[in-house]
């Protein structure tokens, strides 16, 4: 709603309109998330922020930035408009605003195709009335194993276990049949120019164990999966918002068999 005011200097007179502001809208407040929100790499995902009580905010500024990045900024609509000239290259063409949201008080950004270096905290942003929500957003990465080798020592059957793709940087542990740690020596980690881990572990068993052995890599920051070898080879993800299970076969008797033959 706009009020006119009139100001007169030496018989000129302008017509200057100044926004009048509802009650509603004075008092309606950002509200973000409550949790980090988790995001795998690849994925699109949406930073929600929402006005409460809701009100149309599609013809005023709407700013998302990262504090910590140079350029600040992540997205800006003004007006109708997205003004990305100031936007922070790496976020080109990966983020959006939605009209019809705003015009229900839904600022949420849209994120295309996440990547690790997304990871952090964002901050929405409504000048007009000074009212801000941060989401913090964490990015993970997770595979199943590339390679897993059986061979044959004077001491026992070497188990071998490596596993790509990860972030951030996982834990890989062994596992016998009953859930008991396996004495294993510290897992190998490199971290690849992408940004992504690999870990690698082996294990040497006696021929006397159970056929089923578990080769888990964790990461407590946002998941673990776990895996088996030998038995059934499984990857499973859990997490309060991930769950996934995945079931290869194999035929690890006859190769245990050939082993101690």
């Amino acid at each position: 709603m706009l009020e006119s005011a009139v100001f007169s200097n030496s018989g000129l007179h302008l017509n200057i309109f100044l926004p009048i502001f509802s009650g509603v809208w004075s008092q309606s407040q950002l509200i973000g998330p409550p949790q980090p929100i988790v995001a795998m790499v690849g994925d699109d995902i949406i930073l929600p922020s929402h006005l409460d009580p809701a009100v149309d905010v599609a013809a005023t500024t709407v700013e998302w930035t990262r504090p910590a990045l140079k350029p600040r900024f992540v997205h800006v609509w003004h007006n109708g408009l997205e003004l990305l000239i100031q936007q922070d290259p790496s976020y080109k063409g990966r983020t959006s605003l939605s009209l019809g949201k705003l015009k229900n008080g839904d600022a949420s950004l849209k994120l295309s195709e996440v990547k690790i270096s997304d990871e952090g905290k964002y901050r929405c942003f409504i000048p007009s009335l000074g009212s801000e929500s941060i989401v913090e957003l964490v990015v993970g990465a997770a595979s199943s194993p590339q390679t897993i080798n059986v061979s044959k020592s004077s001491s026992g059957v070497v188990l071998e276990c490596e596993s790509d793709g990860w972030y951030p940087e996982p834990e890989l542990f062994w596992l016998d049949a009953e859930g008991k740690l396996l004495s294993a020596g510290a897992p190998e980690t490199v971290r690849g120019p992408d940004g992504l881990y690999t870990v690698s572990s082996r294990v040497t068993v006696e021929k006397s164990h159970s056929n089923s052995f578990t080769c888990r890599v964790q990461q407590s920051k946002i998941h673990f999966i776990e895996m088996s070898c030998c038995s059934v080879l499984s990857f499973q993800i859990i997490s309060s918002w991930i769950y996934m299970t995945v079931l290869l076969s194999t035929s690890p008797l006859s190769l245990l068999s050939s082993l101690s033959s």
